[in-house]
């Protein structure tokens, strides 16, 4: 036996199967004399074929039907293959290609060319024949025009299709259907009786294109008609890095999809829209539980508090600002990562946030307002020592003398103090008096110092306490908070989901908010961000300024995923965004859990597919022990 395995070591790695064979044998002490009689093809071979009946072939169990493509249109507008690559039949296509020798293939239609001239003009008995003949003589100067003129090369083109069921009843079905998808597609197909070995084999990789069966299938195409035979366009996306989507459901070829693949994708951007239960929050908590476990920062704006149990299972972060809550968040916060290393302009910058924040609380301010309302925030920073040199924002470090410390939180001014100063004059009087419950009354929570440390990779901003007509205030705040965090850091991958987006680009909102949605859609690519807006109001979506903040939210975004949506929603959508009459009735018939998603440029139908421990920590089910331990020491 070590002789043996001498003579196979010169073959590769058979020697190491070999050798694990022997150890095995070894073990179990047996003298089988068929031992070491087997090689690799023998392993790699079916048990059995069987090919009495002409009109299948049987395999291990599985029944093959072959067709041959016998025919098709003269001239094709479509993939002639698309429609059998996107059933779910189980079939082996193989396509053949022989190019011909340009020389001769022209030598030999001149000659053809100058024969049938010759008989059209000689014989007018036969009107059948001379109308082939006429037929045939235009297609031939056709394709030597083409190869001389265009220098388009001719080929023979051979198409076999081998379908396999589990049972004869099963196959037939299959066959009868694939006969009919083809000829909608102008193939004409016939059955390969007395044929299937042959056609069995030419579907394997061993490129043997059998002579028994080429004759039937040969025809010629040029080098232009070879792009309707391309078998590569069934709207798969299988992303080397990406996580896992779900299911194409023509096709049933599973989806990966990275987002943050800058060589494939434009930017990492997602717009999610779908009407309620339709199944875009469990997608959208389905792709930040998937995105946890890669180490991704992910920050969510929660107006529905529909997040808050992901947040625990994953070990995340929960801010919650509210009449009831502890934590609080300072809108005149200036943070240091709020510019970039090189930047400058700290409070010319917050200025341009604060003017969007008071248009939400003030409405609608005119310049000559917008240019009071600035003096009086420049006059508060003056109070805290701020000014427009950066360096106003910097004290001394008391355990480093030559280093300087960015101010604190309790070194920025705070929401109260703003409406003194605004009570102070008679122009700004009547906005104080807007300012009044942010001080005194029901959202005093927003007139404190921020009091709370964002480390977390994972953090829901549940802004659900606040209520109809104050979530646009929270939802804002913490957008501008988690900006600032984006742009910490441009190597490391984050992504900011503002659900329900409509409040802050919708006619609720103003300009100046809209528009800083807008740039983080934007710019965010640049920090190596994603923006995921999420809503199932489209027409509030599209409602401010004509829409024009929405429609560039949605161009900027190169993942769109729609799940089931109104009709209503639907007819705004497809006057937004390229849609076909065929993708606006299945968006209308999509069942929970489907979505049509445009990923860069495929558009493919998927069903979002999640496991039972997924399902579990989502929908927030108590049966999690098991599930807890496993969950957190990955993420750890």
């Amino acid at each position: 036996m070590e002789t043996q395995s001498k003579k196979y070591n010169k073959k590769g790695g058979i020697n190491i199967f070999f050798n694990i064979i022997l150890h095995e044998k070894q073990n179990n002490k047996t003298n089988n004399f068929l031992d070491g009689s087997r090689n690799i093809q023998d392993n790699m071979a079916p048990a059995y074929i069987n090919i009495k009946n002409p009109k299948y072939l049987e395999i291990d169990n599985l029944f093959y039907g072959g067709l041959i493509v016998v025919n098709y249109y003269r001239e094709q507008n479509d993939i002639l293959l698309k429609s059998l690559l996107e059933t779910n039949i189980n079939m082996n296509i193989s396509i053949f290609y022989e190019k011909q020798d340009s020389y001769k293939t022209i030598k030999d239609l001149t000659y053809h060319i100058g024969n049938v001239g010759v008989d059209i003009k000689e014989n007018n008995q036969n009107r059948e024949d001379i109308d082939i003949a006429i037929f045939t003589y235009n297609d031939a100067k056709y394709i030597r025009k083409e190869m001389q003129v265009n220098n388009e090369d001719l080929y023979f083109l051979y198409i076999y299709v081998d379908i396999f069921a589990d049972n004869i009843k099963d196959l037939e079905y299959y066959l009868n259907n694939i006969e009919g998808i083809m000829q909608s597609k102008g193939m004409q197909t016939r059955r390969a009786n007395f044929r299937q070995e042959q056609i069995y084999k030419t579907c394997l990789p061993i490129m043997e294109n059998n002579i028994d069966i080429k004759n039937a299938a040969k025809r010629n195409v040029l080098t232009s008609g070879l792009i309707s035979t391309y078998p590569f366009i069934t709207s798969s996306i299988f992303d080397e890095e990406g996580i896992f989507i779900g299911k194409n459901i023509y096709n049933n070829s599973l989806i990966f999809v990275d987002r943050y693949d800058t060589n494939k994708y434009k930017n990492a951007n997602m717009c999610i829209f779908g009407t309620s239960g339709a199944g875009k929050s469990f997608y959208t908590k389905l792709l930040i539980l998937r995105y946890r476990l890669m180490g991704i920062e992910q920050y969510v704006i929660d107006p529905e508090r529909e997040y808050i149990n992901l947040a625990k299972e994953l070990e995340g972060t929960e801010i919650k600002i509210g009449p009831s809550s502890n934590t609080y968040v300072n809108v005149f916060d200036i943070r240091e990562e709020s510019l970039e290393d090189g930047e400058k302009g700290y409070l010319a910058t917050k200025i341009a946030k604060l003017i969007g924040f008071f248009n939400l609380i003030f409405g609608e301010l005119d310049e000559e307002e917008k240019a009071i309302l600035e003096e009086k925030i420049i006059e508060l920073y003056l109070l805290k020592n701020i000014n427009f040199d950066d360096e106003s924002l910097y004290i001394e470090n008391k355990n480093n003398i030559i280093s300087k410390k960015f101010k604190s939180n309790l070194d920025m001014p705070i929401l109260e103090e703003f409406y003194d100063i605004l009570n102070q004059d008679k122009k700004t009087k009547k906005l104080a008096i807007k300012l009044i419950p942010f001080i005194k009354g029901s959202l005093n929570f927003f007139n404190h110092y921020t009091n709370i440390e964002l480390n977390n990779k994972l953090i829901i901003a549940d802004v659900y306490e606040l209520g109809e007509e104050n979530l646009k205030y929270g939802m804002y705040l913490f957008t501008e908070l988690f900006w600032d965090k984006i742009k910490i850091n441009r190597k490391n991958k984050k992504a900011i989901y503002l659900d329900e987006i409509w409040r802050l680009i919708g006619v609720t909102s103003n300009k100046e908010v809209a528009s800083f949605i807008y740039k983080i859609f934007k710019t965010i690519r640049k920090y190596g961000g994603s923006s995921v807006a999420i809503t199932q109001d489209i027409s509030d979506l599209f409602s401010l300024e004509n829409g024009i903040y929405g429609k560039s939210i949605l161009n900027n975004s190169s993942i769109k995923s729609f799940f089931s949506l109104e009709e209503d929603n639907i007819k705004i959508l497809s006057e937004n965004i390229n849609l076909s009459e065929k993708e606006k009735i299945e968006i209308k018939s999509l069942k929970r859990g489907e979505s049509l998603m445009f990923i860069g440029d495929n558009h493919i139908l998927a069903k979002i597919e999640c496991s039972e421990k997924e399902k579990q920590i989502i929908e927030g089910e108590k049966e999690r022990e098991d599930i807890n331990s496993n969950w957190k020491s990955r993420i750890e």
